[in-house]
């Protein structure tokens, strides 16, 4: 059985994937730091008839990655989708709100990655990261959430050229906003209804998850 394992994975999108990997035949190892949620997303799996594992993991702290990438035992996709967004105008942000978006985004999307990457060489599997519109284009009111996702562009991108004679694989994917529980605490979307679903968005991941530099579901 193909292996998955997904951050975030206790809501909005990370649900969506585990679902949809889950219900195409992948055990999918779920990270998060809700172990409520994940118990919860994993139920769902099982009840549909798929196979799912909790591992809990805080992706802004080294030990934790390190420790629950050494719970999972082979692993064919690793989905790096856990992202947090602080919203409003620059000079509004504090030190915490800068060092949290960083810290989650961009330095939670490198240990993972680091940590994956022994399971997915030995596979040689895939990795995706979810990266947003938000890492293509500035937008108001959202720069420090911007700035994190273009930084994970950048690094995706390099490592594509860095493994560009390897048998492994990183694929960058793009999608706006989604109604999802991301905007719970944020007057910067006051009606995230009118947003494409999480499934809707999970469904054509996983139809164009072929090892391809570029998922883009909106520009």
């Amino acid at each position: 059985m193909s292996t998955i394992a997904i951050t975030g994975a206790g809501s909005g999108l990370g649900r969506a994937l585990a679902l949809k990997y889950a219900k195409n035949g992948y055990k999918a190892f779920l990270l998060g730091r809700d172990d409520t949620k994940l118990h919860l997303v994993q139920s769902e799996i099982s009840n549909a008839g798929g196979q799912a594992e909790v591992i809990l993991c805080d992706v802004q702290e080294p030990a934790s990655v390190s420790i629950a990438f050494q719970q999972i035992g082979e692993l064919d996709v690793f989905i790096n989708n856990a992202a947090i967004g602080i919203f409003g105008p620059v000079e509004d942000y504090s030190i915490q709100d800068i060092d949290k978006t960083l810290n989650t985004n961009v330095r939670g999307t490198m240990l993972c990655i680091q940590s994956a990457l022994p399971l997915i060489r030995e596979s040689q599997g895939r990795i995706l990261t979810i990266i947003s519109t938000a890492g293509l284009r500035g937008k108001v009111h959202e720069s420090i959430y911007c700035a994190s996702k273009f930084a994970v562009k950048g690094f995706t991108e390099s490592l594509q050229q860095e493994w560009a004679n390897d048998p492994i694989d990183i694929t960058a994917v793009y999608m706006g906003g989604m109604n999802t529980p991301f905007w719970d605490n944020s007057t910067h979307v006051e009606d995230p209804s009118g947003l494409k679903g999480p499934e809707t968005v999970a469904e054509q991941i996983f139809s164009q998850d072929d090892r391809r530099n570029e998922i883009v579901i909106d520009r």
